[in-house]
């Protein structure tokens, strides 16, 4: 389990494959388990690097505010770290928002970025956003981590077929750091890049599910703005697409990153 120290921090990732590198940037509350079901396809073609970011997973939590601009300074110091090319990035969720930054701030970089049920910005611009955000953030201080996986698992896979993938969320949820994950959760909300979308020229790939959080009408009215970037819509798909559609994600991400190294 290798690790290397950014900012006082210990970072821990994980090494998969051999060829160009791509790095797997994981979601809220969640660690490079996200992607258990894309690493052993994606390592016969990349060479896969995925991070737990700082307070996930075996990285460090150090008891300090954290923010998106902070988390993708992490992504960009592995980088260094391993002297890498240009990436490819593919991040889920609130990786996708540590993508955003990092194709904004250190564009130089990034190979192609992939955006996974996630959005350039975090803004309260309606009531009915004020309203939302405040009952997230009151619940996960009020409830605990273990109702908050039961209830997370829930959402995520209600299927009656899908009862591994909810077991999984009730048993992974209570291993955070409840101080890191409301430090994390504190980080997403008010934040934004979207007013800075000009400036990805990258090859991006959005890919949205039909039932995620936000319809997909928001995706593509960003997707507009970007500058060489596609949208994916994933059919019976909800926000952790890559666990429950991961051999459609993965031919449709190994068939993008092909075109993109040409």
């Amino acid at each position: 389990m290798p690790y290397f120290d950014h900012d006082e921090c210990q970072l821990h990732y994980e090494e998969y494959g051999t060829g160009k590198p791509l790095i797997l940037v994981h979601g809220l509350g969640s660690s490079t388990l996200d992607w258990e079901y894309q690493v052993p396809e994606l390592s016969k073609h990349y060479r896969v690097i995925s991070l737990d970011v700082r307070g996930h997973g075996r990285s460090d939590k150090p008891r300090e505010k954290y923010s998106i601009a902070g988390f993708a300074e992490d992504v960009a110091a592995l980088i260094e770290h391993l002297n890498l090319p240009p990436v490819h990035l593919v991040g889920i969720s609130m990786g996708g928002m540590i993508g955003f930054q990092v194709a904004v701030d250190y564009p130089h970089l990034l190979k192609s970025l992939t955006i996974v049920n996630s959005g350039p910005e975090v803004k309260i611009k309606r009531p009915k956003d004020a309203l939302m955000v405040a009952q997230r953030w009151t619940l996960s201080r009020l409830l605990s981590l273990e109702v908050i996986g039961k209830k997370l698992g829930r959402l995520l896979f209600p299927k009656a077929e899908q009862v591994e993938l909810r077991l999984k969320v009730e048993r992974r949820w209570p291993m955070n750091d409840k101080r890191a994950y409301l430090a994390s959760l504190d980080a997403i909300i008010g934040w934004g890049v979207r007013e800075r979308l000009a400036r990805i020229t990258c090859p991006t790939l959005v890919v949205t599910a039909d039932h995620d959080y936000t319809p997909v009408a928001v995706k593509q009215a960003y997707v507009e703005e970007l500058p060489n970037a596609r949208l994916l819509v994933v059919e019976d798909s909800r926000h952790a697409t890559p666990m429950d559609q991961p051999e459609f994600f993965n031919a449709q991400l190994l068939a993008f990153l092909a075109e993109v190294d040409g």
